[in-house]
């Protein structure tokens, strides 16, 4: 048993469920004297103590013991002080050193193919960056980004959804010299997949624009870095040629719809579509009273009018799109592939999924029950 991972992973989880080393100590039957020393690793715990501390955390035993890697090269940036921050890049680091055990045991190394266009990539110009990534993934000046994980999975950029309640954290980028280029965003339920989407689209946008920014130790958001990458992501996934197309297209609709019909052909927030016709001088900023009003009168619903979207629940985005067009996949066939090839074990398979290995089974049941 190694103190000094222990003592880590219990502090991490402790912070990350919102207790104090008091809380910790009453939830799990022990002195406080007792945790405190375990964490600042000077004594070794006895595994019965541990238990009650995994159970009263909400975590595994193992969970405790296992070695985190700590990442370096991440750009985590949120305006709220986040307890889970910790917790967050735990979970990243042990998720991409399983995803780089995969990609070796199986010789599927990805390589990233925006690496060599960075250098066009101009942080000062981020919608012309938008175009430039745009082109060199195949991407014509009007086509729709219809599945935003595949694509930046094609590109060499690992993706995770992680699912998180917490209100200040959306997304998070990792760099190469961690296993990267790797993106996290959080699909906790009362995100949008919009937002979802928007999020990934962010972190590509840090990854082109801002790679010497990726620090872990840096925890403020630089605000003109982040409009850089808002904007970036806009263009990267709504190009003025295809808006423009679509919205001549739909000339004949009732304004609000006309919005509507656009936010869901290119996958992106009605507040995109709203923000994009200010840019091309078609309105001006009095659009959003207008538009949260005519919708309320046309559809006899509130939206909750904030002119910067937040992202979470049902009544910030009229019509929003289904969850499952933000899913990313190639992890997980990666996992397939590794358990059929014996490659690693069914409860090692299990593991890297996170779930037990009753549902492991049902899971590859399911594979068997269509090629």
């Amino acid at each position: 048993m190694d103190f000094l991972d222990v003592a880590r992973n219990v502090r991490r989880n402790r912070i990350a469920k919102g207790f104090s080393q008091r809380k910790l100590a009453e939830s799990a039957g022990i002195s406080e004297l007792s945790v405190k020393n375990i964490e600042s690793a000077k004594v070794e715990a006895r595994i019965k103590t541990l238990q009650s501390i995994a159970k009263a955390l909400g975590v595994k035993l193992n969970e405790l013991f296992v070695p985190v890697k700590e990442l370096q090269t991440v750009r985590f940036r949120s305006t709220k002080n986040m307890r889970k921050r910790e917790n967050i890049l735990a979970k990243a680091a042990r998720w991409l050193e399983d995803f780089n055990y995969l990609e070796g045991v199986l010789d599927r190394k990805s390589t990233f193919h925006l690496e060599d266009i960075r250098d066009l990539c101009s942080r000062n110009e981020p919608a012309e960056a938008a175009r430039i990534c745009r082109e060199k993934l195949g991407l014509d000046s009007k086509e729709p980004i219809h599945d935003i994980c595949g694509l930046l999975e094609k590109a060499g950029v690992k993706v995770l959804a992680l699912p998180l309640a917490s209100d200040g954290f959306f997304g998070l980028s990792i760099g190469q010299e961690d296993g990267g280029p790797a993106i996290i965003v959080n699909d906790e339920d009362r995100i949008t997949p919009e937002r979802r989407i928007f999020s990934a689209a962010h972190e590509l946008g840090h990854l082109m624009l801002h790679p010497e920014t990726f620090n872990v130790k840096e925890t403020l958001e630089d605000k003109e870095q982040e409009r850089q990458a808002d904007c970036f992501a806009g263009y990267f996934l709504m190009p003025d040629a295809g808006f423009i197309n679509e919205w001549d297209e739909a000339s004949g609709l009732h304004w609000v719809d006309r919005v509507l019909k656009v936010k869901g052909i290119f996958r992106v927030s009605y507040k995109t579509v709203l923000k994009r016709l200010i840019d091309l001088g078609k309105t001006d900023e009095s659009i959003w009273p207008k538009f949260y009003s005519a919708y309320r009168n046309r559809y006899k619903k509130k939206l909750m009018f904030k002119e910067e979207p937040d992202g979470f629940g049902d009544g910030n985005e009229p019509f929003r799109l289904a969850p499952f067009v933000f899913f990313e996949d190639r992890f997980n066939r990666l996992v397939r592939e590794a358990v059929e090839k014996d490659k690693i074990s069914l409860s090692r398979g299990a593991e890297m999924l996170g779930m037990p290995i009753l549902e492991m089974r049902e899971l590859i049941q399911s594979w068997e029950t269509v090629a």
